[in-house]
């Protein structure tokens, strides 16, 4: 058995009916040249035949009540893992626009995963027009971050459009050297070493921890300073309750269209995402008269995890940025987010990296001990969205064949935090998915259109305007 680290556990603890803790990407594909009719079922079937399931795809919990998950969160193999079950085939109404499968999507992600079988599932959706079809896999957020999930699902995909027999992703081993080192029972003398070290490192990183910890009481207290704290965001109708039903949303933009923007704002890519989805928020609250008078802020998981580190779980730290709403200026509005980053950035920088698992435990505690105590969505939020930027392969990619035009995040929401935005790279485009509670934030698809007409109104104001070629007169005859 393996026992599950802090925030893997906090993800297990915290699930619900209404919260349900998975997190899923959606793939779409163009079926290959001359495909035979029989593609996808072929397909299926083969993922279905799969004669090894690696880590952590066949990991499941070991003790998956209520109580087992928050007293003994110990990750155990399933030797007979039921693939006819965890891999699904379905089938979208006609026309298959993207609206089909928005909806199919956002009613699959609403189901909770069972905690008595490995957390995940995969299902392949045929029928999408323009000859396409969708790859949509939710695993569940103690088994897996953001960063992590896109490396999982680009392992088992290609550069070569001519490949095939390719395995699917839960027949794809991590490198075993670092598996063993973490899953291995630790001998009883190796425990105690990893125990000394371990208490060695706390008294070491505590001063530090104090230190910032101190500097956000500081800046709490001196809203000035423009280092974003937790409660410093307004209640705000994204900061309810939630139900267990959930609605996608998503908006596709180029890179190179960003990072012009980026370029021409002095900001980083980051700075403008920020901006495009704060804008949409203030516009989003303003058609419903409920604009808070103070900026709302944005929660922001940042990964820590090496560039060479394989593995699974959660590896995160986090950071808090105000978004500007309450500006009505664009461009002081991206000059509010500019210096808010800039102070996150410094603040957690400041850490060394061994300190930053503990520093985002205690960042964190607030949210998750309101939701443990039933609290989220009844007080005032930690901070009022989570908005994150995952980076993703920057080369096509095929699987058996079938081009990946495009990768989309479906993420998780929670009491007291009814919206999250989430966005993927992939191929020079920076796919954007808004996960939100159908019943909490009706008419949420409006914030991806939005998007679009922030980026539009931004451009305007600092690319310069084209000078027109003077149209030649026509020749006399």
């Amino acid at each position: 058995m393996k026992r599950l680290g802090t925030l893997d556990a906090a993800w297990l603890a915290v699930e619900s009916e209404d919260t349900p803790m998975h997190v899923g990407t959606l793939q779409i594909f163009t079926l290959p040249p001359h495909a035979p009719e029989t593609f996808l079922r072929d397909l299926v079937l083969r993922m279905r035949e799969c004669d090894e399931v690696a880590r952590p795809w066949c990991h499941k919990l070991a003790h998956p009540s209520a109580l087992g998950r928050l007293i003994a969160p110990r990750w155990k193999i399933d030797a007979r893992i039921d693939l006819e079950y965890h891999v699904r085939h379905s089938a979208l109404p006609a026309p298959g626009s993207e609206r089909e499968l928005g909806i199919l999507v956002s009613r699959l992600h609403s189901n909770p995963l069972d905690l008595s079988r490995p957390l995940w599932e995969c299902h392949i959706v045929e029928g999408l027009e323009h000859n396409r079809f969708a790859l949509y896999t939710k695993m569940h957020h103690s088994m897996i971050d953001g960063v992590s999930g896109v490396r999982l699902m680009q392992r088992v995909l290609s550069t070569d459009p001519e490949a095939t027999g390719m395995t699917p992703p839960w027949a794809v081993h991590v490198d075993k050297t670092r598996a063993d080192k973490t899953d291995g029972e630790a001998s009883v003398p190796a425990a105690l070493s990893q125990a000394m070290d371990a208490l060695k490192l706390q008294a070491d990183m505590a001063p530090k921890l104090w230190k910032a910890m101190s500097r956000l009481v500081q800046s709490a207290c001196h809203p000035e300073d423009s280092l974003s704290t937790p409660f410093a965001g307004p209640v705000s109708p994204l900061n309810r309750r939630v139900t267990g039903q959930r609605r996608l949303a998503t908006q596709h933009y180029e890179l190179s269209r960003l990072r012009e923007l980026a370029k021409a704002g002095q900001a980083s890519l980051n700075d403008i995402v920020l901006y495009l989805c704060g804008t949409a928020l203030r516009r989003f609250l303003l058609d419903q008269h409920n604009l808070p008078a103070t900026a709302m802020t944005a929660g922001i998981p940042v990964n820590i995890r090496p560039a060479d580190d394989e593995g699974t779980g959660t590896q995160i730290s986090f950071m808090i940025a105000s978004l500007g709403t309450d500006e009505d200026d664009p461009l002081k509005r991206l000059q509010q987010i500019k210096t808010s980053t800039r102070r996150a950035k410094e603040h957690l920088q400041a850490l060394p990296r061994t300190a930053l698992t503990q520093y985002t435990m205690l960042l964190m505690s607030p949210y998750i001990l309101q939701l443990l105590s039933g609290m989220g969505g009844r007080m005032r939020p930690v901070f009022n969205v989570t908005i994150s930027n995952i980076p993703g392969p920057h080369q096509t990619l095929y699987y058996e064949g079938a081009q990946l035009e495009a990768m989309y995040p479906v993420s998780l929401i929670a009491h007291g935090g009814a919206l999250n935005i989430t966005c993927l790279s992939y191929a020079g485009a920076l796919n954007f998915g808004f996960t939100g509670c159908r019943d909490t934030l009706p008419s949420m698809q409006r914030l991806a259109v939005y998007t679009g007409e922030a980026l539009g109104e931004l451009e305007a104001l600092l690319l310069p305007t084209p000078t027109q070629e003077p149209v030649p007169a026509p020749a006399l005859p």
